[in-house]
């Protein structure tokens, strides 16, 4: 079977990139937008009972729900006639943000809230199509719109979109979400994780106005076989959409090109450029690209370049580099709550870049728009990944069609971003043929989306030959990947930091090497001698021995150690030192830099 989705994972990749997403809308943040942020009234709902009738029946299933229903967001019509709530008298909640952070009493708790938004639109013209778009909402979500259930949505970190032309009044809509956080084992992650469950609405919330026939994804890249040609598709959606005129203009290289739709309303993009001047760290070069179709136009900041694994070699653009990496949580950097604003990732990367960092590894879950966007222009490059973390249902057919889905999702959002160069399928799992062929069909699909990057996952590693003292990648997704990765924690659970000067690594596959975590933990402003845990120096030292360490592994091409900044965790008690916070930051939560953060900044530094 292992070999079956090897082989299946390989074809699909002779696909090339040319594979749009079949629904969605790429680049909301450059098309007409009417923010829903703000203020929405909410009920929290442990018992669900908006949602099922007292023996357990679904409203949904009922053609006639009832006022009960508190999607029906209903009022009493006299003084006699019960019903048992009212949003309008209700607490409110801004969005977006998590609840738990907003409010005291949600501060641990996991289930249902309902969240409510009033509003007027009107749509300009008859033929304009209008769209509701969710940048994000932990977990899932169920929408309604007047009463009307639009659809589901699985996964809390990752857009999605409904068309809502025909359920959209000019007065008066209200827009009911029934959002639940509950872990649950079939998920994706599923019930453990170490990082806070922060429920709520936590990304933008937008009504998309666009023409009746409108681009609805694009993907521009250069060909990484061929670093001159400019290749990939556009596709229109709405109605009309075949043999339409589409023209692409990139000013600066002189690129102004005309396409036919098929009829499907695609057209595949290839042209050559020679005067391209390529996307990079030193130089995050970004073109201003426009798509105009007969109805729409819709413009970008797109940067070329390519990246390939070359043996253990890994090559921006045709050129040997190493990644100066740190890894990142979605969490605000000063307190606790999940990151949802273009401020919030603008100082964890600009943190990032005083570290000495070109790369920066987004765990363990897609992150807000804003990084990779941001990550263009500040010459960062991305690892992203979806949270297929731990412990997954491996055979669970659902399951794996959800981490897919949330993967395609991922991929649609960011392919034309020049800062991602690493798609990643799964963090620390425990190797299993399940597993396997699990993280294979994902890797297999992202290979269909998308062949202009590298596939990577934190894969597990052991002894070789049975030294404890000589490690090595044992993994067999290690023939998958293109990029080998691994945890490794020498120094906090295993053993001392003094050990890491006893430890050698045999890497047997001939593929780049990144470190995709390691560290210990430390409270900011505790001090003691090197050898006591939770100092800033026994996390200064663990640092220090584990870099001269990884240095001797002849394969290394990067490292991204965990983590830029203390963040929330239910994991995490001990009282005095951790308070619910996972103390492996090189930052506080109040923004203080441990002695390791200048460490790591000074081997980067000091790094070619």
């Amino acid at each position: 079977m292992l070999f079956y989705y090897v082989l299946l994972s390989f074809f699909l990749s002779l696909a090339g990139i040319i594979q749009p997403a079949e629904n969605g809308l790429i680049n909301v943040q450059n098309r007409s937008r009417t923010s829903l942020n703000g203020e929405w009234k909410i009920i929290v709902d442990p018992y669900e009972n908006g949602y099922y009738n007292y023996r357990y029946e679904a409203f949904d299933n009922s053609p006639n729900p009832g006022k009960a229903a508190y999607f029906t967001d209903s009022k009493a019509a006299g003084k006699t006639e019960l019903v048992e709530y009212d949003f309008d008298r209700s607490e409110s909640l801004i969005v977006p943000d998590d609840w738990n952070t907003q409010n005291e009493k949600l501060f641990y708790y996991e289930g249902t809230v309902w969240y409510r938004k009033k509003f007027d639109f009107s749509i300009k013209t008859g033929t304009n199509q209008v769209f509701l778009y969710f940048g994000a909402v932990n977990y899932i979500a169920e929408v309604y719109l007047n009463g009307s259930k639009l659809g589901i949505h699985e996964g809390g970190f990752t857009p999605f979109i409904f068309n809502i032309t025909d359920r959209i009044k000019e007065k008066d809509n209200s827009l009911v979400i029934k959002v639940d956080n509950k872990r649950i084992k079939e998920g994706v992650p599923t019930l453990n994780t170490d990082w806070w469950n922060y429920g709520g609405i936590t990304r933008d919330v937008d009504i998309i106005e666009v023409p009746g026939t409108y681009i609805s994804d694009y993907m521009i890249q250069l060909n990484p076989s061929a670093g001159k040609e400019i290749t990939g598709y556009i596709k229109l959606g709405g109605i009309d959409i075949s043999n339409r005129q589409i023209t692409l203009f990139i000013p600066e290289l002189n690129i102004k090109e005309k396409f036919k739709s098929d009829s499907n309303g695609k057209c595949i993009i290839s042209l050559v450029s020679d005067s391209i001047q390529y996307w990079s760290p030193d130089l995050p070069k970004l073109y201003s690209v426009t798509i105009a179709a007969p109805q729409d136009t819709i413009n970008d900041r797109i940067g070329f370049r390519t990246i390939k694994a070359d043996g253990s070699k890994l090559l921006l653009n045709g050129r040997k580099i190493f990644l100066k990496g740190i890894s990142i949580h979605e969490e605000k950097p000063f307190g606790g709550g999940r990151a949802n604003s273009k401020e919030d990732a603008l100082q964890l990367l600009n943190w990032s870049k005083e570290l000495g960092c070109n790369f920066v590894r987004l765990a363990h879950y897609p992150h807000n728009e804003f990084m990779p966007r941001l990550a263009d222009s500040l010459g960062i490059m991305l690892w992203e990944e979806i949270p297929v973390y731990w412990t997954i249902q491996w055979e669970n057919e659902s399951t794996s069609q959800n981490a897919e889905n949330q993967l395609s999702e991922m991929i649609f959002r960011d392919k034309n971003r020049a800062s991602v160069i690493l798609w990643s399928m799964a963090n620390e799992t425990p190797v299993s043929e399940a597993r396997n062929n699990f993280l294979i069909r994902l890797s297999a699909k992202a290979r269909m989306l998308d062949k202009t990057r590298l596939i990577s996952a934190a894969l597990e590693q052991g002894s070789y030959m049975g030294d404890p003292l000589k490690r090595t990648i044992s993994d067999p997704f290690a023939e998958v990947v293109d990029v080998l990765s691994f945890n490794q924690y020498i120094g906090w659970y295993d053993g001392t930091p003094e050990k890491a000067e006893t430890i050698t690594w045999e890497i047997t596959q001939n593929k780049p090497v990144i470190i995709s975590e390691f560290g210990g933990g430390a409270k900011a402003g505790y001090h003691g001698k090197r050898e006591a845990r939770w100092t800033e120096e026994y996390q200064a030292y663990l640092y220090e021995e584990n870099i001269k360490m990884l240095q001797k592994i002849d394969k290394l091409c990067g490292m991204s150690p965990w983590i830029l900044k203390d963040f929330r965790s239910p994991r995490r008690v001990l009282p005095g030192i951790q308070d619910g916070w996972n103390r492996k930051g090189l930052i506080s939560e109040a923004g203080e830099k441990k002695a390791a953060f200048y460490v790591l900044k000074n081997f980067y530094e000091n790094k070619n």
